[in-house]
């Protein structure tokens, strides 16, 4: 059963905001006292958080279909709904998030790294704050907006100071066993190691670990054999170690070309060119083992290599191997940039920048295109006509219409709002009222009016009672 997984595809939705309500407070002798619908709640968010304790990805792996919950509508009485609760998924450091087309989105690297993968739709207002000076009664709400929902693919790129690399059966599970307290499975035969393991090191006042990458073979970096699966737990890694097997029994193989069938590996997939080699020869504790290490050591030492004979086993030349590793590392860790304190970089809009576009297509359609317009379209209710009057004079306010008509467009073309797969398509007409005229005259409602001074309210009292007795008696002083 599979117990280790570092890529998966994983389908996110955000939670979707709730809707405002449109409601009207009423109560004894004061049946119209005035708008009081709630907003909507906001959707939850979405949220990859690295987590020490995880180690694979393999929850995803079984359950790769995630959803945050929804906000919930608001209610009369100016109560506002409940706000969605954040979905949190832990992963393990190091992880990649990329876009289906490979894109990197975010490098999740150290505990409690977060990335939104997410983000929930905002709530609906109601029509209590939707209310003005101008608009004493709306007798509409906004809808809430719909959480976005995404598609992201995992990559695990193991998080470790030292990657062992070489041929199955090479020792470097037996190598990594010894010089940590790491116990992978070993065992005689290829393949034996089918997971990353990784081991923690103390080399005097240096700590440091070293991941047993799983063996390598020629056509590794184009798909054969484990390698295309691992090789990406190789990049984050300072330093390599070559592990190369001595004692093989294999005819058609020694040291040498083993080490240049991995080298070539590297180089196809790339990135590794800087990093600092050393090499390995295991298993000296077999008599030819011995004899073909020191065979192979000079040709090596002349390309540059820092050359170690050990053997796990017999636990021979493992101080003086632990020791270097800890002197590169340190190295490789003085060399990194120092983190700089978190800034807050300010990026202001371009004063021409309008929000939003408008450009015509091949077909005579003219699209609007604007985080703010396609918010707009989501949250208006279309059986509405006062919401859909409300959303014509936001338009109209941010300068829709006046950038249609400088696009070209006349009376009578269709015009869209937002993408091809979710836009609002509309026959456009030019409103010659829009705006602040118009704004007067939806959700005005005479009911609302400021009241009447007491002694005007008294006379108009009296004035009532005058006609209701007239018409009572039949008495018409118009005769």
């Amino acid at each position: 059963m599979t117990t280790f997984v570092d890529r998966v595809e994983l389908h996110v939705a955000a939670g979707n905001g709730g809707h405002g309500c449109a409601s009207v407070h009423r109560e004894k002798f004061k049946p119209l006292g005035g708008p009081d619908g709630g907003n909507g709640g906001r959707g939850g968010d979405v949220i990859l958080v690295v987590d020490q304790s995880v180690t694979t990805l393999l929850d995803y792996h079984h359950s790769p279909h995630r959803k945050a919950t929804n906000g919930k509508p608001g209610e009369g009485g100016n109560r506002s709904g409940k706000d969605g609760q954040d979905l949190i998924l832990p992963v393990p450091d190091g992880t990649v998030v990329l876009d289906k087309a490979g894109n990197v989105l975010a490098d999740l690297v150290g505990h409690g790294t977060s990335y939104v993968a997410a983000e929930g739709g905002r709530g609906g207002l109601g029509n209590a704050a939707l209310a003005s000076a101008r608009r004493k009664a709306p007798g509409f709400a906004l809808l809430g907006v719909p959480g976005d929902v995404q598609d992201v693919v995992l990559e695990l790129k193991t998080v470790a100071d030292v990657a062992l690399v070489g041929y199955p059966s090479a020792g470097k599970s037996s190598l990594i066993s010894v010089l940590s307290a790491a116990k992978p499975k070993i065992a005689d035969y290829p393949f034996t190691t089918l997971v990353p393991n990784l081991g923690v090191v103390t080399a005097g006042s240096t700590v440091f670990t070293v991941a047993d990458v799983p063996g390598l073979i020629p056509g590794a970096s184009q798909g054969r054999g484990l390698g295309l699966e691992f090789l990406r737990h190789v990049e984050r890694c300072s330093v390599l170690v070559h592990v190369l097997d001595t004692a093989t029994l294999e005819s058609d193989r020694d040291p040498v070309s083993d080490l240049d069938v991995i080298e070539e590996e590297l180089k196809s997939y790339g990135g590794l060119g800087d990093r600092p080699r050393i090499v390995v020869l295991n298993k000296i504790d077999v008599p030819d083992g011995k004899d073909l290490a020191e065979m192979v050591r000079p040709d090596l030492e002349a390309r540059g290599y820092r050359v170690f004979e050990v053997s796990a086993v017999a636990h021979t030349g493992l101080k003086e191997l632990s020791f270097a590793l800890a002197d590169l590392v340190a190295t490789a860790r003085a060399a990194r940039p120092k983190e700089e304190a978190t800034r807050i970089v300010i990026r202001p809009k371009a004063v021409d920048d309008a929000g939003f576009t408008v450009v015509r297509e091949d077909d005579g359609l003219f699209r609007v295109r604007g985080e703010k317009p396609e918010r707009w379209v989501r949250q208006t209710d279309f059986n509405n006509d006062e919401a859909v009057g409300y959303l014509a004079d936001r338009l109209n306010r941010l300068g829709v219409e006046e950038e249609l008509m400088k696009a070209g467009a006349r009376g009578g073309d269709g015009v869209a709002i937002g993408p091809e797969e979710n836009a609002v398509v509309f026959d456009w007409e030019p409103s010659v009222m829009a705006g602040a005229e118009m704004l007067g005259r939806r959700g005005e409602d005479h009911r609302f009016e400021a009241p009447r001074p007491a002694a005007q309210r008294r006379r108009d009292r009296e004035a009532e009672r005058d006609e209701a007795e007239q018409a009572y008696r039949g008495f018409d002083p118009f005769e």
